[in-house]
């Protein structure tokens, strides 16, 4: 909305005691070019800097834009920045707490301000998705005639949760989650900078990381925590923001855990362990403190996978899909959601039944193919359909087993120097026990044994 007397007069006192604003609001970039991270939506000709006049107008000038992305990664500083920068008229509107009525205003008043003094009207709506559909129809008109240029910000994904007809007019842009070096930026020039503390203290390395850890990308929530723990440390006579100090100040434990270090490989390994000894407890403690340690949740979901394999196998065959469609969920959805997804999947891997059947049978082949245990291939399973096949005896005498009662025909599989040996050794745990009857029939079957029934070499 336009400033009333009352925003004008907050306005001026932070202007007056810039000390009043909270650190975050105070180190808010003034230009483009102090805008940290979003590079590639910050390059010459992009529609950013043509929103704030870098060679738009005209013809082809600057269009609507979404920006999506969560929450702490710069959407409203892009749209403060555009206010500061641009000659145009700006106007904010949050959706939470305006409706049809208040979008109406603001676009009766674009139109006078643009038919009696020539001047453009940037609407910047924060929380776009909170609209229904109706209030999001309300600024078509205004859109498509470019009575106004909406710069509209959302968490959500907008294909949800904006109509199909605004999304046409206007250009999604998607911001990308900010990574370590860039709140590492930010961080060192609020330390220094005037606006900020002003070099009024100083941040270990380890209070550093710490804060990083607990900021998970999210440049309010760096810079506020900052400012607590620079608040406690200065209240103590300190000059320096020690890991204590901003532990008390933030009410958040720093974990012990280097993600390049030995720490990242311990606790991973106390998770698999947890898992492969059915400690569901202990193991959902190691995931808790790889969470909180800001691990990736890819690398989690990748030891999981390999766990279902490597420790379940055949005795629970739905672990390993479990695992992969973890791996996928964590994929799409991020923190701190995926932590819900990871706690499911290790509780199931926990409890499930073990084996390690399968990695043992791999293993104990490999070994022998390394061993030199290989051997040329059976001439009747040799590809036989190419010219010439025939006559090198290639393919000839293979049994088909479909054609075959039980679908089992007794010849030799493997090469003659390996024949007769027994790589995969099943359990009789959990479902991998229906395998362990089975393997034995099928192989007294290779063997041309009489049948002791007529299974086929696949459970029911």
């Amino acid at each position: 909305m336009e400033p009333d007397l009352f925003t004008a007069a907050a306005e001026d006192r932070q202007e007056k005691d810039p000390a009043s604003s909270p650190l975050a609001v105070r180190m808010r970039p003034r230009t483009l070019d102090e805008v940290v991270g979003q590079q590639h939506l910050l390059r010459p000709g992009s529609p950013l800097r043509r929103l704030v006049g870098e060679g738009g107008g005209g013809p082809a000038g600057p269009s609507s834009v979404i920006l999506w992305g969560p929450p702490g990664i710069g959407k409203t500083t892009l749209a403060y920045v555009v206010s500061q920068a641009t000659q145009k008229r700006f106007v904010e509107l949050s959706a939470i707490t305006a409706g049809v009525k208040e979008v109406r205003a603001v676009i009766d008043g674009a139109r006078r301000s643009s038919g009696a003094y020539g001047r453009d009207t940037v609407l910047f709506l924060d929380e776009i998705h909170r609209f229904s559909k109706a209030q999001q129809d309300s600024l078509l008109p205004a859109v498509e005639n470019r009575w106004v240029t909406l710069i509209a910000a959302t968490t959500e994904n907008p294909y949800f949760s904006v109509i199909s007809p605004l999304l046409s007019r206007s250009l999604l842009l998607t911001l990308e989650p900010l990574t370590d070096d860039d709140l590492r930026g930010l961080l060192g020039r609020a330390l220094t900078d005037e606006r900020g503390l002003g070099g009024a203290v100083t941040l270990p390395e380890d209070a550093e990381a710490h804060l990083l850890r607990i900021a998970g990308g999210d440049a309010r929530r760096a810079l506020t925590a900052l400012e607590a723990g620079a608040g406690a440390a200065l209240d103590k006579g300190e000059a320096e923001v020690t890991l204590t100090s901003l532990e008390e100040a933030v009410d958040r434990a720093a974990v012990k855990y280097d993600r390049a270090g030995d720490q990242h490989y311990d606790v991973a390994s106390a998770l698999i362990k947890s898992i492969r000894g059915s400690d569901v407890d202990a193991a959902l403690h190691y995931l808790a403190r790889m969470i909180e340690a800001g691990e990736d949740p890819r690398f989690i979901a990748r030891r999981l996978m390999i766990s279902a394999s490597e420790d379940i196998g055949l005795a629970d065959p739905t672990a390993l899909p479990t695992a992969v469609a973890a791996a996928q969920a964590v994929a799409l959805i991020g923190f701190p959601e995926a932590a819900l997804t990871l706690s499911h999947a290790t509780i199931a891997l926990a409890l499930a039944p073990k084996s390690n059947a399968a990695t043992t049978a791999i293993g104990a082949a490999l070994a022998d193919v390394r061993a030199g245990l290989a051997g040329p291939v059976p001439p009747h399973l040799r590809d036989g359909h190419y010219q010439g096949a025939k006559k090198l005896g290639h393919a000839q005498g293979y049994l088909y087993p479909h054609d075959l009662p039980g679908g089992i025909a007794a010849q030799q599989y493997a090469p003659d120097k390996i024949h007769g040996k027994r790589y995969y050794e099943p359990t009789r745990y959990g479902a991998e026990a229906r395998y362990a009857d089975v393997v034995e029939r099928v192989r007294a079957r290779l063997r041309g044994d009489p049948p002791l029934s007529a299974d086929g070499p696949a459970p029911s």
